[in-house]
């Protein structure tokens, strides 16, 4: 664990230096940037070497380090299928973009999520370039009803500050938060009506950051409303308000269930490892025959276990480990395991299963009854993984 957090460490204050450092170049060496955002930045750096850490954490287990660099080489394999790139874009559209696999589960639940995601998203590709004085606005000289946009330090295009795309682009965070209150409060409803969730829920980790997007975008379309009909009253406490809920949820951010955000991306490693492995050679159950996964997950399998300290082998020499087992072979295992110990202690019937020789036919693979299959939340995932 202290190798774990000294490479943690290392990579986090790698990424917050050279966030640091984009920043004094992209801001032309403080030259655009806003002393008065100078505690939003901080909090950002914080945030930054928060989620740094604990994403190297992750992906430092077993299984995520295995995912990860499986995902990447299914990625950059030469022999990539066309096929293969188009079912990954097609995963990135669905779960990414769509979040698709939330929709499956409840539509209201689904457009919640996606108003908060892309709300929060519309946040901060505004808010970072203008924090880090990336990205300004410059009036034109000799038109002061042009803006030039500023990027890097770099003049762009101009547009007109009246014009339709000019209201659009000003009040980016005003659509932003508008998105992130209409998810907040489907999902407070959910939370309020779902006897499910409600049953599970905890405060700090399904209240707060609902609490706290809440708060930010109610603060900020407060702003808004004090400089555009207001005339200012009460600008300045409001700006305090408001920047005490963002630098708030930039310090809690590495450590809630926000964090998920920087997880679901990773997701696709998963998809792209479960497509290699349905295109490849595939593995036979060693006591009925049957094929069950692909082989490539059967010994990634048998390798994080015994990384993970799990002994799983067979003294069984053709069957060698419990993993070259299919799922409804190990249901009847267990079933039969239990019938003799059952037997043991009242000298009944034992349920013998046949233990064939090198030469004997193997057992024929259990048949089990199920009215729900295909009926779970991925749909044809959930018919396809199932084993009769």
């Amino acid at each position: 664990m202290h190798r774990v957090a000294l490479r943690a460490g290392a990579w986090a204050s790698g990424v917050t230096l050279g966030l640091g450092g984009l920043i004094v170049l992209g801001s032309r060496n403080l030259a655009h940037f806003d002393a008065a955002l100078v505690a939003y930045t901080f909090a950002i750096l914080f945030a930054t070497f928060g989620l740094t850490y604990r994403y190297v954490v992750w992906l430092q287990r077993p299984p995520t380090r295995l995912y990860w660099r499986r995902g990447w080489q299914a990625f950059l394999s030469r022999g990539l299928h066309p096929r293969r790139f188009l079912r990954g874009v097609g995963r990135f559209t669905s779960d990414i973009v769509m979040n698709r696999f939330i929709f499956r589960r409840d539509r209201l639940r689904g457009v919640a999520h996606l108003c908060i995601m892309w709300g929060t998203l519309l946040a901060a590709a505004i808010t970072f370039p203008l924090v880090f004085g990336w990205l300004h606005f410059a009036p034109v000289p000799g038109d002061l009803t042009q803006y030039r946009v500023v990027v890097f330090g770099f003049p762009t295009f101009a547009f007109p500050s009246a014009s339709l795309f000019g209201f659009i682009l000003f009040h980016g965070l005003v659509w932003a938060s508008f998105l992130v209150i209409i998810g907040v409060m489907l999902a407070m409803r959910r939370r309020m009506r779902d006897g499910g969730a409600a049953s599970l829920q905890r405060f700090a980790e399904d209240f707060l950051p609902l609490f706290l997007l809440f708060a930010v975008s109610v603060t900020g379309l407060m702003l808004t409303v004090s400089y555009t009909w207001l005339k200012g009253r009460g600008y300045d406490f409001i700006a305090v308000l408001h920047a005490i809920t963002v630098i708030a949820t930039f310090l809690w951010l590495p450590f809630g269930k926000l964090f998920h955000i920087f997880q679901r991306p990773a997701q696709l490693g998963v998809g792209l490892y479960k497509d290699l492995g349905h295109d490849g050679p595939h593995a036979a159950c060693r006591r009925c025959g049957a094929a069950f996964t692909s082989l490539a997950h059967v010994n990634d399998l048998i390798g994080v276990t015994r990384e993970l300290g799990y002994d799983y082998g067979v003294d069984d020499p053709r069957i060698e480990h419990y993993q070259w087992i299919c799922p409804p072979c190990r249901r009847a295992t267990l079933a039969l395991a239990q019938s003799r110990a059952w037997a043991d202690v009242r000298g009944g019937v034992t349920l013998v299963a046949a233990s064939p020789d090198a030469t004997a036919p193997l057992s024929p693979t259990p048949r089990h009854a199920n009215p729900g299959r295909g009926e779970g939340p991925l749909g044809v995932e959930d018919a396809t993984n199932f084993h009769p």
